[in-house]
């Protein structure tokens, strides 16, 4: 019996990234072997045990036969025949298919080190085009990667593109599309992974919504950028910056807000693909259009409530956020009350942040200031302030109580909008 550790420890570690999972394969033995050692069985449709001690991964080297369509149409093969090559030749990229024998020693038959220092991420074998979600884990990659300079091997991506064309990616479950969506929404360069996907053409299967805003065409004066395709993965861009630790106003964002805030960006300006041609690059009324086809995306993928309301919010909102400082008091009021902001006020946070990115996400505009934050920030301070409880006591209650205390929330907001007229 021979353990070897394998995979992403072994890449991470060359890489001198943190290390955070290790998977351990055994060549040589049977489950009776581990069963005997004290391992426990959790693999079910291939032999994987956790170790006694430490609960870690170890799976019995195996090989797969392709029997179906799908990522889930395969045969296992495991046995004490079975090689440490043969278990490496089924992985999906050379840098995953390395493995550290038990002295530290490098077992590397496919190329890993050398197409990790070359920064490529190539497939181990033609046996790559047998699973549709490699398509999806690559582009994860890159979006992983981007930052350390990996790009995607020419030939790899000619296969990625050949999953798609033979329809492979329509067999790829909600549940592990939106699985591997979210992931890559957490990686440091999150637009990379939907860039990767339409350049091998898999972005068209997956999310069709947003490939569809590549080449419409915005108003010059307020994008330069012009494409739309091209501004939403520049709010990525942006809202990854602004939600660095150093950020002001922008502290303790969580991996499900961080999901939530850049999802709603992906579809904030899903409307503008639904345009006429005669109407570009003009787009009125595509708010609406895009908190529909918003919710739409998120009932497709069966994505988490809290992404999908935060979602619909943007895309139907984030143009009232632009013109905070022109909407009426009784309009702000209103954006309020569609935030549901008296009950649920953690939602405006993630709103102006998306609002905020999607201001920023536009070519040379990167670092303008966005006041509009500021101010309706002052004004839910404000009208939070007014409390039914002293109305309570003033003797209002009922239907008068609920009018007067909206009457007075907004004659808060009027007072700081009258205050930032008169600083301006």
């Amino acid at each position: 019996m021979d353990i070897y550790l394998v995979g992403g420890a072994v890449r991470d570690k060359m890489l001198q990234l943190p290390v955070k999972d290790r998977d351990w394969v055994v060549v040589g033995a049977t489950p009776e072997q581990l069963f005997q050692q004290g391992y426990q069985a959790v693999g079910k449709d291939f032999p994987v045990f956790l170790h006694p001690q430490t609960h870690e991964e170890y799976a019995l080297a195996r090989t797969e036969r392709k029997t179906g369509a799908g990522y889930t149409g395969f045969a296992c093969h495991f046995g004490e025949d079975v090689s440490l090559e043969q278990d490496l030749a089924r992985r999906d990229l050379t840098i995953n298919a390395m493995a550290e024998n038990a002295a530290g020693e490098l077992v590397d038959p496919y190329g890993g080190a050398r197409d990790l220092e070359q920064r490529i991420l190539r497939h181990v074998s033609p046996a790559f085009v047998e699973d549709p979600l490699r398509v999806l884990r690559v582009a994860r990659f890159v979006a992983r990667f981007d930052p350390l300079g990996f790009q995607v091997a020419p030939e790899t991506l000619q296969l990625m593109q050949t999953i798609g064309d033979r329809g492979e990616l329509q067999h790829l479950t909600p549940e592990r599309v939106w699985t591997e969506t979210e992931k890559a929404l957490q990686e440091a360069a999150p637009w990379r992974y939907f860039e990767t996907l339409r350049e091998c053409g898999g972005l068209q299967h997956i999310l069709p919504e947003l490939d569809r805003l590549f080449g419409v065409p915005q108003p010059p004066a307020h994008h330069p950028e012009v494409d739309t395709g091209v501004h939403v993965m520049l709010t990525l861009r942006a809202a990854v910056d602004l939600m660095q630790p150093t950020a002001a106003e922008i502290t303790h964002i969580t991996d499900a807000e961080r999901t939530a805030v850049l999802f709603a960006l992906i579809c904030h300006d899903l409307g503008k693909g639904l345009t006429p041609e005669h109407h570009w690059p003009k787009h009125h009324g595509h708010e609406d259009i895009s908190e529909h086809l918003s919710q739409q995306v998120c009932e497709r993928l069966r994505v988490p409530n809290p992404v999908k309301r935060l979602a619909g919010l943007v895309g139907r909102y984030h143009t009232h956020s632009h013109r905070a400082l022109e909407l009426r008091p009784a309009t702000v009021m209103r954006l309020l009350e569609s935030l549901d902001h008296f009950r649920r006020p953690e939602t405006l946070r993630l709103f102006l942040l998306a609002c905020e990115a999607d201001a920023r996400g536009r070519t040379g505009l990167e670092d303008r200031p966005y006041p509009q934050a500021d101010y309706l920030r002052d004004c839910a301070r404000a009208a939070t302030a007014v409390a039914a409880r002293e109305l309570v006591n003033l003797g209002y209650k009922g239907e008068t109580l609920g009018i007067e205390l909206r009457k007075r929330r907004i004659q808060a907001i009027a007072h700081i909008k009258h205050s930032y007229v008169k600083d301006s």
